[in-house]
């Protein structure tokens, strides 16, 4: 896979070929601890209609080098404040779509990279089309939970000793760890080799920086403020990003003018959907972006159940 600079820190992503009846690219964005790798079940299912691209974000999976050469200056006339901010992440990203010269792009983001896909949404107007979150939500600031969040987050990434990748009693925990069912153990491997590559800085930083008072309540009227499509795909037993909290922050956009509008929920699925039902998954994207004229149309109805991909 191929590296792109981004800021002066190389950032590792691949980009699906082109294909004839291709009219929409797609870039996915991960969540926390992870890397582009989890996108790959739903990226097999789509890559024939749609070019696909995923990215490991600053200081994750691959992108874990050279993070202190960050150029932190302007782009499109805007001052990043802080290196790990949801609006940092987003100017990443808005390069990255510049470097690629891709335009009218739609945006699929997990969790914090769904949060990460909508500041983008807002930042880069001109070359966003539209955003789908999966398994992303908030705007709600509950002071005793995010509080034991932080400190529990901060832990996971402090206690990270280099043996524990020859424990394999581990990866069957992380198999299992926020989702409904038990994925696939490769998986459970892979979220641990995630996990103790991500880098200190990055993961404590955006642990930090996206859950702070004032970011938590900002990011509603970031999603009040998109003039592009913005759609929500939840998982009924996520109990990482309950339903009611996708549901509160989708709430913020103007397609959300009747129940569901702009909300799917996917049964039988917690927080990873993207291994735990690839297949509705897509299915969903796809119904989306094959849609049309989505800003006028309402959002159409799954009862979609299958077994996540092997």
């Amino acid at each position: 896979m191929p590296y792109i600079n981004i800021f002066r820190v190389p950032h590792l992503y691949t980009l699906t070929a082109g294909t004839t009846s291709a009219q929409k690219t797609i870039v996915f964005i991960h969540g926390w601890l992870l890397s582009q790798c989890y996108w790959q079940p739903v990226i097999q299912h789509l890559k024939d209609d749609f070019q696909c691209v995923s990215y490991d974000l600053r200081g994750f999976g691959g992108s874990n080098a050279h993070l202190t050469q960050r150029d932190c200056g302007t782009t499109d006339g805007l001052q990043t404040e802080t290196a790990y901010s949801l609006a940092a992440y987003a100017q990443d990203l808005g390069v990255l779509l510049e470097s690629l010269d891709l335009k009218e792009v739609w945006l699929i983001g997990h969790s914090l990279g769904g949060s990460v896909a909508l500041w983008a949404a807002k930042l880069f107007p001109h070359r966003i089309e539209g955003v789908i979150c999966v398994n992303a939500g908030g705007g709600v600031y509950l002071p005793k939970e995010f509080k034991r969040f932080r400190q529990a987050g901060q832990q996971i990434v402090r206690w990270r000793p280099a043996w524990l990748a020859a424990m394999p009693l581990l990866a069957y925990a992380f198999a299992r760890l926020m989702v409904f069912k038990p994925v696939a153990l490769k998986w459970g491997e892979q979220r641990v080799a995630d996990w103790l590559a991500a880098h200190e800085d990055a993961a404590m930083g955006s642990l930090l920086e996206s859950t702070t008072e004032a970011e938590v309540h900002r990011l509603p009227q970031v999603v009040a403020s998109l003039q592009q499509p913005a759609y929500f795909i939840a998982g009924a037993r996520d109990t990482v990003m309950e339903e009611k909290y996708v549901r509160h922050l989708a709430s913020f956009h103007t397609l959300f003018e009747e129940p569901d509008s702009n909300v799917a929920v996917l049964p039988e699925c917690g927080h990873m959907a993207m291994l735990e039902q690839p297949i509705a998954l897509a299915q969903t994207i796809q119904a989306i972006l094959g849609s049309g004229t989505l800003s006028s149309q309402p959002f159409p109805q799954f009862a979609l159940s299958q077994e996540g991909d092997g």
